[in-house]
């Protein structure tokens, strides 16, 4: 046996989640301390751990099953997503020729599967309505190139039997209230979510059920873990924690465990949120209560406007670094909370008196070829890591797959997972962080007026 090990950086987020900071106080969650024992572990609170956890209860039922936050749950990465469960692919194939659009529909049915799940849950532990919305989203374009984006996905949607509604300038004004969008792509299977409530319930769900709880520990970060016999040892700063399986939903901070170092590109996105709008400035801005809308480009904004607990309040989610160290400044937050300023001026100019209340940066991971950090890394220690840049639907199909693969049930989820290569390798560090930088930078460049 390998003998202890040390994680080497423990999760720190910046600036305030604007999506937790606006619901009423959190349920909390005590430390772990002293010494534990459990069946199963899941070290990470997020899309991938809860999922996984909930799992569990489902195929286990009657095992002790255990779920470590580093920090407070709807505070880290999941509560700092901007709440887009998509169901269709960013990129489809160019046409409907043999795999390529076999690999497109695979996809698709299992994102459904992942919004499925989050629907069940939602009415399992009697979600309010905001925390998951079947909604749609629209695609918006400013421009003529945005809009051939748009053209061209439709053509694809066209081939794989996908509906869809296209939204011209007026359409897209009734809904937003905004001149800024020359024309929209509106696709019905997203759902929407609050993702600091949706995780805050379903940890919640899972604390409270039936039978056997779930245990939760909150500011109980793992920071050493050991193989031992018939299982492992996981050591929080005031516990012991011996399990028979490990669950690691850590995504990028998988690296930190010492797993496929050199293979995972950590990347931050930025967002702001208003102050609630009040009724007289909701009647200034006119369109509908709730929407979201993602660029044609995908370095442009994406802008939510959402109503529900916390008020009536407008997202805006643009700019994108590379970031090894996986920790950014408050210096950063705050340079960028301008952008998002900018960027809600030119949209929504009728709005001169609304400001920004929270801003903060989000966590991602990507690997270099798109795949997923996902398998039976050390005989019972499972990866459920690494989820570029769609950590609502990949999270969740990595919780629960990770989770089946655990007890060997050879599931699509875990078919599609275990067909991927490993990510790739990245290049030395110092060519990495150049060609990322210089790759960010042409492409938000590029973006131009979709930012």
């Amino acid at each position: 046996m390998a003998g202890q090990r040390q994680i080497t950086k423990l999760p720190r987020d910046t600036g305030v989640a604007g999506w937790n900071a606006i619901l009423n106080a959190a349920p909390s969650y005590p430390q772990a301390s002293g010494t534990i024992h459990a069946d199963w572990l899941v070290i990470g609170a997020g899309f991938a751990g809860l999922s996984a956890a909930k799992r569990l209860t489902e195929l286990c039922q009657g095992d002790s099953i255990i779920v470590l936050e580093a920090g407070r749950i709807g505070e880290g990465p999941a509560g700092r997503n901007s709440g887009f469960m998509i169901d269709l692919p960013h990129e489809l194939a160019a046409d409907a020729y043999a795999g390529s659009a076999d690999a497109d529909r695979k996809q698709i049915t299992l994102n459904r599967h992942a919004q499925d799940f989050a629907r069940s849950v939602a009415e399992e532990y009697d979600m309010p309505d905001e925390a998951v919305a079947s909604t749609g989203r629209v695609n918006g374009a400013v421009n003529a190139r945005g809009q051939a984006h748009n053209d061209d996905y439709a053509g694809k949607l066209d081939l794989l039997g996908e509906s869809y509604q296209r939204l011209d300038a007026t359409d897209m004004k009734a809904m937003t209230g905004s001149d800024f969008y020359r024309s929209g792509l509106f696709t019905p299977g997203a759902v929407m979510l609050q993702p600091a409530l949706y995780v805050r319930h379903l940890a919640a769900g899972l604390a409270s059920r039936g039978g056997r709880p779930v245990q939760i520990f909150e500011s109980s970060p793992a920071v050493a873990f050991e193989a031992k016999t018939g299982g492992w040892e996981v050591r929080t700063p005031d516990a012991i924690i011996h399990a028979g399986t490990i669950f690691m939903a850590v995504n990028g901070h998988a690296e930190s465990f010492g797993f496929f170092k050199q293979r995972l590109m950590h990347v931050f996105t930025y967002a702001s949120m208003t102050d609630a709008l009040t009724a007289d400035q909701q009647a200034r801005l006119g369109g509908v209560a709730s929407w979201g809308i993602t660029p044609a480009d995908p370095m442009g904004s994406t802008v939510r406007r959402h109503d529900g607990i916390g008020g009536n309040r407008i997202i805006i989610r643009n700019r994108w670094t590379y970031d090894p160290s996986m920790e950014v400044d408050a210096d950063r937050i705050a340079a960028f909370r301008k952008d998002h300023d900018r960027a809600f001026r030119r949209r929504f100019p009728m709005l001169g008196d609304v400001g920004m209340t929270h801003s903060w940066g989000g966590r991602l991971c990507l690997s270099r070829n798109s795949v997923p950090a996902f398998g039976e890394v050390e005989p019972g220690l499972f990866s459920a890591c690494c989820q570029n840049g769609l950590g609502t639907a990949k999270g969740t199909l990595a919780g629960i797959g990770a989770v089946e693969l655990a007890v060997r049930a050879n599931s699509p989820i875990v078919q599609d997972l275990q067909s991927y290569d490993l990510p790739q390798k990245l290049p030395h560090p110092l060519v990495a962080s150049l060609g990322a930088k210089l790759v960010l930078g042409w492409r938000e460049f590029k973006a131009g007026a979709e930012i």
